[in-house]
């Protein structure tokens, strides 16, 4: 059996304060779960104090994002050794916004995972598409692009520590959400092309995250679609009450 994870993605949001308040309130109510990997993104400001706080704890930290190169002059990026020394287990590349907003590429999404893996982090590879190409009928065509550009030359053993998460960018604080049906058709698409890149077994042994409003509402449902390892939630994981049933739901 896959174990499930729910990771948390913070996005611009969080001063410290703000982040160590809701950090402690999470420690509270999830203290005693042990079958569920959780995790945390704050913002690259708040990894330090974040991680004094989960150090100890079931709960652990994710950078939402990692440059390729180990130092230099990238005036404004920050590289896996600066997230380890921060205290990051996890980070996030090519989620949408990064794509959409910084006009990420696979190339790019691809240089960071590898330089992520490099460095000692398990890495959350997002993949998914916007309303337009849903409503044409290119989803699968777009998810087939992303994850086999974004893998790109990684071996086996590298996917140990790759966690995919599938975001129908469509349904990304808008409120709207893929169906359980919906999102489990795309989960069993991504598995198929894992099989096709690596074997058998790579795919049936990697964890594949829904993210796409995903609250304490529906998650259980979703979590009970046989390809749904778990959620990487956006607004949700900002509130300790409903970050916390979400976590609580996928048990």
């Amino acid at each position: 059996m896959r174990r499930p994870i729910i990771a948390g993605n913070w996005k611009m949001n969080n001063t410290i304060n703000e982040a160590v308040e809701l950090v402690n309130g999470l420690k509270r109510e999830l203290d005693n779960i042990n079958s569920v990997d959780i995790v945390v993104s704050p913002p690259f400001t708040a990894l330090s104090d974040v991680n004094e706080l989960t150090m100890d704890s079931n709960i652990k930290l994710s950078a939402q994002n990692v440059y390729w190169e180990e130092k230099g002059a990238f005036t404004g990026e920050v590289s896996t050794a600066m997230l380890k020394d921060a205290g990051c287990a996890y980070v996030i590349v090519g989620h949408s916004e990064r794509r959409q907003y910084f006009n990420e590429t696979n190339e790019a999404v691809n240089k960071r995972l590898k330089a992520a893996l490099a460095g000692g982090l398990k890495v959350i590879v997002c993949v998914g598409e916007v309303l337009e190409e849903r409503e044409s009928g290119k989803a699968f065509d777009v998810i087939k692009d992303h994850v086999q550009g974004s893998l790109q030359g990684l071996s086996k053993l590298d996917m140990n520590n790759v966690i995919l998460a599938y975001e129908p960018v469509w349904a990304i604080g808008t409120g709207k959400t893929a169906s359980p049906e919906q999102a489990q058709e795309i989960h069993q698409y991504i598995r198929g092309l894992l099989k096709d890149i690596f074997d058998e077994e790579t795919a049936a042994e990697i964890r594949i995250q829904y993210g796409g409003s995903v609250k304490p509402d529906n998650i259980k449902e979703l979590m009970q679609k046989e390809d749904v390892d778990g959620a990487l939630v956006g607004g949700a994981s900002l509130n300790i009450d409903s970050f916390s049933a979400i976590v609580k739901g996928a048990i």
